[in-house]
């Protein structure tokens, strides 16, 4: 990407790439929506378009990612639930 390059196409790329970063964290869209408008000042909404064409043009990946993330979710509640019954 050149210095200066301010096009939507790559503003697009970059949101992209923010993406990828947030779910290397196992974040949702909606985390995911709430980070980048933090930190990177990205609108929720171009987050939100953003993940959902890449879930149409990569389906299966995320299906498996989101399957993934309720596994986890599911671990780490049975974990603390029996912690707590000690």
């Amino acid at each position: 990407m050149a210095l200066g390059d301010d096009s939507p196409a790559s503003y697009i790329r970059m949101v992209h790439h923010l993406i990828e970063k947030c779910m290397t964290f196992g974040m949702s869209m909606e985390e995911c929506m709430e980070a980048l408008s933090k930190r990177a000042d990205v609108q929720p909404v171009v987050t939100s378009t953003v993940w959902k064409e890449l879930e149409k043009e990569n389906k299966e990946f995320f299906d498996k990612y989101k399957q993934l993330r309720a596994e986890k979710k599911q671990a780490l509640s049975s974990c603390s639930n029996s912690s707590g019954s000690s």
